[in-house]
């Protein structure tokens, strides 16, 4: 019945977006060209409504068995930020509302749904973190973070969908792997939406998902990375952040580029990952595919850090950090004067 309800959530996806451009068009919800937008032409940019409308379809075709109660809530809470971010792509609202439509949504999941990180054990004691009262800020904080780093990939022609589709894929195998159905299923379903939608999105796209599916992604791959993930240890609750590699190191270098360069936190800016491939010489289609190799990386990396001992988890992340600052360093992600490793690794040299 599974890959029933992924084939039904495929084809509803590649059947709907269709009809949601014509919408678009109708409506006037259009992405229009900027000095900060890579694309030069007027494009329909509420695409998102077609992954939402394809994963409902999947989702009741099967109707998986959720056995902690928190379908209704993740549901609810996934209907917020669709209206959300369909308002932003219509009104361009402000960043206070965008964020209050996130808040709400993720206290449905939290309070309803009752989905909180409680407790974590430490490694190699017997001592165990319970957070108590910090648990519900702590998940919220989670649920809005990673909703908002998928938002800030969406940069390129199918760059959000493919990248959340690949996560989407991971945290379907890291629930297998766990025997959880639930998560399993419903991630399942979510990226057949996703990749659905990727025929109409990838470069050269008709279609962008906007902040309708973007932020309706981000909040689901936050809320099922999270699923399997609570009370658990230290290191395994490394696995959620390994997943979602590309959109959480993006948005913190990010960061750290508008503190060192005393912008806003929240300024946009043409310095993100696939800004910075763009100018290294990378074509549009290329960014893409290399960004997709890193996320495959990255999901690699999560399920063989699943399976691996105490120490091996440790190495691997050791490794992982050092490959990462190399990579951000040649790239320019944290500004281009930003060399600390780079710099050592000269003094050493000489």
């Amino acid at each position: 019945m599974l890959f029933l309800a992924m084939a039904t959530a495929f084809v509803a996806s590649i059947l709907l977006t269709p009809f949601v451009i014509k919408l678009a068009f109708r409506i006037g919800a259009v992405d229009r060209p900027n000095y900060r937008k890579v694309h030069a032409s007027v494009m329909p940019r509420i695409g998102g409504l077609a992954i939402f409308g394809a994963f409902l379809i999947g989702y009741f075709t099967l109707r998986p068995i959720d056995e902690d109660g928190h379908a209704t809530a993740i549901l609810i809470g996934a209907l917020i930020i669709i209206v959300t971010g369909f308002l932003d792509d219509m009104l361009e609202v402000t960043a206070k509302i965008k964020l209050a439509g996130q808040l709400t949504a993720a206290l449905v999941v939290v309070t309803w749904g009752g989905l909180q990180i409680d407790v974590i054990n430490v490694p190699f004691t017997d001592l165990q973190v319970n957070f108590g009262y910090l648990s519900i800020p702590i998940t919220i904080i989670w649920i809005i973070g990673i909703t908002n780093a998928i938002n800030l990939i969406d940069g390129l022609d199918g760059l959000a969908a493919g990248v959340s589709t690949i996560a989407l894929i991971t945290i379907t195998v890291m629930a297998m792997i766990m025997g959880d159905v639930f998560v399993a299923a419903t991630a399942a379903i979510l990226a057949a939406s996703s990749f659905g939608f990727l025929f109409y999105n990838f470069h050269p796209a008709k279609i962008f998902m906007g902040d309708t599916g973007s932020l309706f992604l981000g909040f689901m791959i936050s809320v099922l990375a999270l699923l399997g993930f609570k009370n658990v240890t230290v290191v395994s609750l490394i696995i959620p952040i390994i997943m979602l590699g590309v959109p959480i190191s993006d948005t913190f270098f990010a960061i750290v580029r508008r503190i060192r360069t005393k912008q806003p936190i929240m300024a946009p800016d043409k310095s993100h990952l696939h800004h910075c491939l763009l100018r290294v010489g990378f074509s549009h289609r290329q960014t893409v595919l290399v960004i997709y190799g890193i996320a495959i990386l990255f999901g690699v990396a999560a399920v063989l850090f699943s399976q691996a001992t105490v120490w091996g988890a440790i190495l691997l992340i050791v490794v992982m950090l050092i490959a990462i600052e190399l990579f951000v360093e040649v790239i320019g992600l944290a500004g281009t004067n930003y060399r600390p490793l780079l710099n050592l690794v000269r003094m050493i040299g000489k």
